[in-house]
């Protein structure tokens, strides 16, 4: 009956495997799903997985996963031919449980401890580990049953019979307790893994929300990259723990059980074991204390590197610029030297443990049979070979004893963790009072407010604010670069620190950071960022925002998909986009930190017209500017300095109060006396008359190009969708980790290793069954001391062998570590910048995090598959040299174990793979939100970036789920067929002949019959667990192909050490598109900028001006056409030769996180004084005196703890120290106030009189005082001549683009003269 079951079991899901691919539940589940009958098929993500309505035999047999892997057996499966997870498994489901329980745990205080955040895991999954429980419970009782029934089996071979039909009764008892051993066994792998899951995700949205909510002092405790890490690394590994959940009282079980069988089989000798397994079990506290502290150390220092990888990520543009890269990859390169060497302590430690615990069955045998010959307990054949399979089974505990410690070790850490950084103070939600909408005349009231970004700091960094803003009044703030503007803003957002004070605010809010915050997806989801399209409004919004003519441009249009971070979009599309975003939200109040200085003075024009002026004019506005013509429209001015609001009032009022307003109105008017030579009127008319025409001008323009795009260019989106390989693993993959380290010798030496081992081993217990007697009446072969002696001695020589294995083991997967991580970030650092403007950075740390942690750790698979199928062909050996009928049953049984995992295979890869995949996206979205977690804050959009977390973490859960169903649909059938071979093999014994085979050698055979579906399932597992790991290193040695960029040096064509001499830059014909799929940006330039003269380039933001500086420094390399530097092609030239002999100041400045020294001079080339000078020539060498750490002052991520326009000082003083002959500005002033920039302009004229200026830059007044003047126009060369003549010739674009921003000043003009 058993059989008929068993048999049932696996042909019954076979056929309901037919059954539901004919019906196809899982694409056409319209009862379940409210689809019409008629309707087309149904995609997976749009169906709940079958599991969740599955019926009792479904479950029991795992036939709800056969139609998703009939169809993977099909088709190579996408992410939406994936169902659904039933609720209680998805993220929304999970959250709010474990959520709950860790406020109830809290009791109102914010500090999670590990033990609380283990409590409320647990409690998430409850269900799932009591079944699970129950399920090792009859699995560990089951698998006893064997171990018991042997010496009965023996004796019945030998003659001994008690009743009729006993030997089919055992066989019987065989059969059954295999049948609830495999079923109990598979439903607990599968239960744990759910619980696991669902744990995991629960934590993660738990990461993400926190993420979402730090306070910014708690922040800046974790960079971006640790935090990711918690997510990435620690969340993962605690869902990894459920594996190992129930070892600690199912060990303590086991050896109950099975001391019991030895005291029946072996009497007081049972005590003796009992004492050697304490023993073994008692040396994992010191090798448990060792693992503790190297995986502590290995965790913290794979931080470090994360920490800095992400920051080079984030910044490779700069890198590459500044010719810095390979600095930078030698820093991450010794970071991880350090983690390597705990990496290798924490192997060789696991081999150690390896080591001792294989032997340690071994070890526990010869004290127990070495006790019973001196206790004079006879030895029987029967007796030993009960006592063998009982330590067999025992092996396994005791084996994955020290992966239990070390996981409980690993889980523990990563629970202090994430519990330490869930314990971080929150924003405090009372810091603002938000007042009902008409509540109140004020819109923004602070009162009495003092406000710090470090609590610890003595110095606040704003002292008594006070201010009111009734609703629809404008606000300027203006000062100095680091008076406090920009924490003025966080002040009212509630983002900084508020020491004493009333913060009030009436309505809803918008806010406009300094440096833009993008997503990446399309600019239309940018925009209306959550709300429903409104198209008019939608429309008003972009011709405001001046994006139309941005969006003719671009070949998708609205729907051109941005890079992470709007890498592909140039910095004055960046905030025009995010203007736009705070345009369509339709709030009460707004908040500009700076938004014009990214752009150009005709757009920035246009945006203060259209959008505060405009669209916005009956809206509260506060809006920082450096722009003093944008002054006098405002209702009210706060004049900031030294963290002070020093004057406040209108325009006219402050301009006769005080000198500190006086002081920035006066650079600017010193800046416009450039302009004296238009007369204010002439310019205005022309201006009138021009306007007109000059708008149907650019429409045009931009209509020709488009028309030639669509006709002529390939359209393509910059980011694609990550690459994944599809179909199987290669062997090629195999064999090049295999032969990474050593050549693949040592791999070779761990296999035949482990075939002597199995041979020592199979050796030893043949020895024992063959020289003990079957039963006490029989004399036996050999003397007791030769048995035991012999017995030890093959015993040790297995366990050396384990040794060596093991430590080649150890070797081959840290050497192949090491040159696998060295080989993929050589090939990162010099991939192109296209590489890094098309992927998301989630992707590359997706490789270097999680990928590489699996190569670190989790490749002894591949040699764990080896091993597995070694020892089942061992056990094939035994029992089939005893009945060799066997062979009649396992050769049909084998070739369908194969063909089945064959059948499995191909939907479990591509699982596996979309595992890989869908974990990137929640990476990417919780680094954009860490990221903007301020802006999100500001449009109180923080539910529906949960909610997209929600879903991400679900497309993530949904393979994994489903890969764990799949793998325990075919280990079950695997696990049937399996036991019909031992059946078939336990009946041929029982039906053949009395005295026609030895009873110990049969009994030889059942007690490794015993383990036959053991080893068939592990090796099957392992060849899957080894598939799907291995795609990590598929994926890593994908990035050791990247295509690179052009060599940094070519020997035999390196410029002179004084190249360059006069700085001269010829550009001829050049052409220049960011991808073959993409439009081009230059289209055709030609002309010279000469040799020590200062060039202006000015254009309308996406003119092309920054893809110039990008193909001068070959960032993007031309398409067509050639620049020569002093005569020389830099195309022919190394990278490095060419970019270590310019300057740049970016338009986005960069900081690092260090010291003041190390972001002024990374190469350490400078000494102390020459960085000091440099300081002091940028204006900050006084701020950084203040500092007590001096040059040694610590630099936060991103220079957080420095303003943007600092940022930009810092970026003045690199090029002041480098001093080269060609430098170029990239609108480097454009974040700093009139005086500021009036300064830098004034050092640079003092310092680089000799060398070739190239500048970009927004404010006219910047190249006015240019040699020539270059204007862009849509990627064309409109205009290039000497300002003079340009602005002589009224027609020209330059000379109206001087009008319009002569008229946009022309009010505070007009308002000094009147006080003179």
């Amino acid at each position: 009956m058993s059989l008929v079951f068993c048999f049932a079991g696996f042909w019954g899901g076979k056929r309901e495997d037919e059954n539901t691919i004919l019906e196809a539940p899982l694409l056409h589940d319209s009862a379940k799903n409210g689809i019409e009958s008629d309707t087309p098929a149904a995609k997976g993500d749009e169906t709940v997985t079958p599991y969740g309505s599955a019926g009792v035999y479904s479950l029991f047999t795992f036939s709800w996963m056969s139609p998703l892997i009939a169809l993977g057996y099909k088709k190579a499966l996408d992410l939406e031919d994936i169902p659904q997870l039933a609720g209680s498994d998805t993220a929304r489901g999970a959250f709010p449980v474990l959520n709950d329980k860790l406020e109830s745990y809290s009791g109102g205080s914010k500090r999670v401890t590990a033990g609380m955040l283990a409590k409320g895991l647990l409690f998430t999954a409850w269900r799932e580990v009591v079944i699970s429980a129950i399920c090792v419970l009859i699995f560990t009782l089951a698998s006893y049953v064997g171990p018991y029934l042997i010496d009965n089996f023996v004796q019945y071979l030998n003659g001994s019979r008690h009743f009729a039909n006993e030997g089919y009764i055992l066989v019987s008892a065989f059969t059954i307790a295999k049948m609830f051993e495999c079923f109990a066994k598979r439903h607990w792998f599968f239960k744990i893994q759910q619980a696991g899951y669902r744990a995991r995700a629960a934590l993660v949205a738990k990461i993400y929300n926190k993420g979402l909510t730090l306070s910014c002092q708690s922040r800046n405790e974790h960079t971006t990259g640790e935090i990711i890490n918690f997510m990435a690394v620690d969340a993962e590994r605690i869902g990894d723990f459920c594996w190992y959940m129930h070892d600690a009282w199912m060990v303590v079980l086991q050896v109950v059980l099975a001391l019991i069988i030895l005291y029946k089989d072996l009497g007081l000798a049972s005590i003796a074991a009992l004492a050697a397994t304490v023993v073994v079990m008692l040396a994992n506290v010191p090798l448990g204390k060792l693992q503790e502290k190297f995986q502590d150390g290995l965790m913290k220092s794979k931080d470090k590197r994360m920490k800095a990888t992400s920051e080079v990520l984030r910044n490779m543009r700069i890198l590459k610029l500044q010719a810095w890269e390979l600095r930078f990859l030698s820093r991450i390169q010794d970071l991880r030297s350090v983690e390597t060497r705990w990496l290798a302590r924490y192997l060789y430690t696991t081999a150690f443990t390896t080591f001792l615990f294989w032997g340690a069955p071994t070890f526990v045998s010869v004290v127990t049979f070495g006790a019973c010959m001196l206790m004079g307990i006879p030895l029987e054949s029967g007796k030993i070979l009960s006592a063998l399979a009982t330590f067999r089974i025992l092996q396994d505990p005791i084996y994955n004893l020290p992966d239990t410690i070390a996981t409980i070790v690993q889980t523990k850490v990563s629970l202090d963790r994430i519990a330490s950084f869930l314990s971080l103070d929150d924003l405090l939600p009372d810091v603002v009072e938000k007042l009902p909408v008409g509540s109140s005349d004020s819109a923004i009231e602070v009162i009495y407010g003092n406000f710090s970004w470090d609590v610890s700091s003595s110095n606040p960094t704003l002292r008594d604010i006070n201010f009111s803003v009734s609703r629809g009044m404008k606000v300027a703030v203006c000062g100095m670069v680091g008076s406090g503007k920009s924490s003025l803003l966080s002040s009212v957002l509630g983002e900084i620190l508020k020491i004493s004070g009333m913060v009030s605010l009436s309505g809803t809010k918008a806010y406009v950071a300094q440096s833009a915050w993008i997503q990446s997806g399309k600019i239309e989801e940018n925009i209306l960022f959550g709300k429903e399209m409104d198209r008019q409004r939608y429309n008003r919004v972009l011709e405001a925002c001046s994006l139309n003519k941005d969006l003719e441009i671009l070949p998708f249009g609205d729907q051109t998909v941005i890079g992470e971070r709007g890498i592909n979009m140039s910095g004055g599309q960046k905030q025009r986009i995010q203007i736009a975003r705070a345009l369509y939200q339709d709030a009460d109040i707004y908040l500009f930190d700076d938004p014009f200085s990214a752009v150009d003075a005709h757009t920035g024009t246009h945006l203060f017209n259209e959008c505060i002026m405009g669209l916005l004019n009956s809206k509260t506005i506060i809006y920082v500017t450096h722009q003093v013509e944008f002054l006098p429209a405002a209702d009210l001015i706060l004049v900031m300095k030294e963290g002070q609001i020093k004057q406040a009032g209108r325009y006219n009022d402050i301009l006769r109060s005080g000198s500190d307003f006086m002081e920035l109105v006066g650079a600017h008017e010193e800046a416009l006396s450039a302009l004296n030579s238009i007369s204010t009127e002439k310019s205005a008319s022309d201006e009138g008359s021009s306007s007109t025409n000059a708008k149907p001008l650019l429409r045009h323009e931009s209509k020709k190009h488009g028309n030639d795009k669509n006709n002529k260019e390939t359209k393509g989106q910059l980011v694609q969708d990550e690459e994944r390989v599809k179909g199987s693993v290669g062997l090629s993959v195999y064999w090049n980790y295999i032969t990474t380290a050593y050549g693949g010798l040592l791999a070779l030496l761990a296999l035949l290793a482990q075939i002597a081992f199995q041979v020592l081993q199979i050796g030893s217990n043949y020895w024992m069954a063959w020289a003990t007697p079957v039963s006490k009446d029989e004399a036996p072969p050999v003397g007791g001391s030769t048995v035991i002696l012999v017995y030890i001695a093959l015993s040790v020589g297995s366990s050396f062998c384990i040794l060596g294995r093991s430590l080649s083991v150890a070797a081959v997967s840290y050497k192949s570590a090491k040159i696998l991580f060295n080989k993929m970030h050589l090939c990162i650092f010099h991939a192109p910048m296209s590489f890094f403007d098309s992927t998301p950075s989630g992707r590359i740390l997706n490789r270097v995090s999680t990928d590489q942690s699996t190569v670190d750790l989790n490749m002894g698979v591949i040699s764990n598959f080896s091993f597995t199928t070694i020892q089942l062909l061992g056990v094939v050996a035994v029992m089939t040299q005893v009945s060799w009928q066997v062979f009649i049953i396992f050769i049909p049984v084998i070739t369908i174990c194969i063909w089945l995992q064959r059948y499995y295979i191909a939907a479990a890869r591509e699982l596996a793979r979309l595992c890989g995949v869908s974990k990137a996206p929640v990476i990417q979205h919780f680094s954009e939100t860490l990221s903007g977690a301020i802006t999100i804050r500001s449009f109180d959009q923080e539910s529906r970036f949960r909610d997209i977390s929600l879903r991400l973490i679900d497309g993530y859960s949904r393979p994994k789920f489903h890969t764990a169903g799949a793998m325990e649909w075919l280990c079950l059938r695997l696990d049937v067929l399996s036991l019909v071979t031992f059946t078939s093999a336990l009946i041929f014994l029982i039906t053949l002949p009395e005295g026609t085979i030895d009873p110990s050698i049969a009994g030889l055979a059942v007690t490794y019959g015993l383990n036959l579906n053991m080893y068939q399932a592990k090796v099957v597992w392992n060849l899957c667990f080894m598939e799907n790991r291995i795609i990590s290193v598929e994926r890593i040695l994908q990035y050791t192909s990247l295509p690179s960029e052009p060599p940094l040096v070519i020997e035999s064509n390196r410029p002179q050490s004084c190249w360059p001499t006069q700085g001269e830059v010829n550009i001829q014909d050049l052409q220049v598109r960011y991808g073959p799929h993409l439009p081009f940006v230059l289209r055709g330039l030609t002309c010279t900028f000469f040799g020590g003269k200062r060039t202006g380039i000015v254009g309308r933001t996406g003119s092309g001006k920054s893809t110039l500086i990008q193909t001068l420094f070959r960032i993007v390399e031309p398409t067509v056409g050639q620049i020569l530097i002093d005569g020389i092609n830099i195309s022919a030239i190394g990278l490095h030769d060419l970019r270590s002999k310019l300057s740049i100041i970016p338009q986005d400045p960069t900081m690092f996180e260090g010291t003041v020294r190390t972001n002024l001079d990374p190469l350490e080339e400078h000494t102390d004084e020459q960085i000091w000078e440099a300081l002091d020539k940028c204006q900050l060498g006084d701020e950084v005196r203040k500092k007590p750490e001096k040059l040694d002052f610590a630099v936060s991520e991103n220079g957080e703890n420095w303003s943007v326009g600092q940022r930009q000082l810092v970026c003045l003083g690199r090029v002041l120290l480098k001093k080269s002959k060609v430098l170029v500005l990239d609108e480097a002033t454009a974040s700093v106030d009139t005086a500021t920039d009036n300064l830098i302009q004034q050092t640079l004229r003092n310092h680089f009189c000799d060398s070739t200026v190239i500048t970009i830059a927004h404010r006219i007044t910047s190249v006015l005082d240019s040699d020539m003047v270059v204007l862009l126009d849509n990627g064309l060369l409109k205009e290039y001549e000497t300002p003079e003549k340009l602005l002589e010739d009224k027609s020209s674009l330059f000379a109206k683009l001087v009008a319009e921003y002569s008229i946009r000043s022309s009010s505070s003009v007009e308002h000094l003269s009147n006080l003179n």
